[in-house]
């Protein structure tokens, strides 16, 4: 049996000691491989343009560019762009939300452990899901506008959009979508193609994110 091509991951952290500490444990994950690193943000960029990396451990606060305008660039900038994943000290940090609403798969916690560290990697390389959707909705509910008006892509959404969008905010797969709603799985990623757009959204987070700042999805 062909084995599946590694998840190749770029590490950007202006720490040497943490760039180590990530890639002595990704590295020892089968599956997985640390095709590069970069010690700040306008590395980063030059970085994942030349290796085209699947997913990227962005630093979100680093010297000369920050992990939130590296993050713009390279999904601006970068012919099929790679997940980024942001790291953070502070759960609550407002680049943080930032970095997501700029395109960012996710988030994680420095002081995450390893299984939560490659459980991310995995999971935003190769599923449909929301990564961590209850920090997401915590983040959300921190940083949020307070009675945000509702934008004019609300009234735009179908009934069975609507639902769609609440499921991705669940961090449901399309798959686990479809048999929720039971329809099959092509329907559901027709619907969520459609959500995406009338969005305006790169993925799934922003969409997320948006439905939150809308008052579509309530974070309370």
């Amino acid at each position: 049996m062909t084995q599946p091509a590694p998840i190749r991951i770029v590490l950007a952290d202006d720490e040497r000691m943490v760039r180590t500490a990530l890639r002595a444990i990704l590295s020892a994950e089968p599956g997985l491989e640390v095709a590069g690193e970069a010690a700040t943000g306008a590395e980063a960029v030059s970085v994942v343009r030349e290796l085209r990396p699947d997913v990227v451990l962005m630093d979100v606060r680093m010297p000369q560019v920050d992990g939130i305008r590296a993050t713009e660039q390279i999904l601006a900038t970068t012919e099929r762009p790679p997940r980024v994943i942001v790291v953070t000290t502070f759960e609550n940090d407002s680049y943080v939300y930032d970095a997501l609403r700029a395109g960012a798969a996710g988030f994680l916690l420095k002081r995450s452990d390893a299984d939560t560290l490659v459980q991310a990697v995995r999971l935003v390389a190769r599923t449909d899901s929301l990564l961590f959707p209850s920090a997401v909705r915590a983040l959300a509910a921190r940083h949020a506008r307070a009675a945000a008006p509702s934008a004019p892509w609300v009234s735009k959404l179908t009934g069975r959009e609507r639902d769609v969008l609440r499921h991705m905010a669940d961090g449901l797969t399309n798959a686990e979508i479809a048999r929720r709603l039971d329809v099959g799985p092509a329907t559901v990623k027709t619907h969520v193609a459609a959500v995406l757009a009338k969005t305006g959204a790169r993925d799934r987070t922003q969409a997320v994110i948006a439905a939150y700042e809308t008052g579509f999805l309530s974070a309370g």
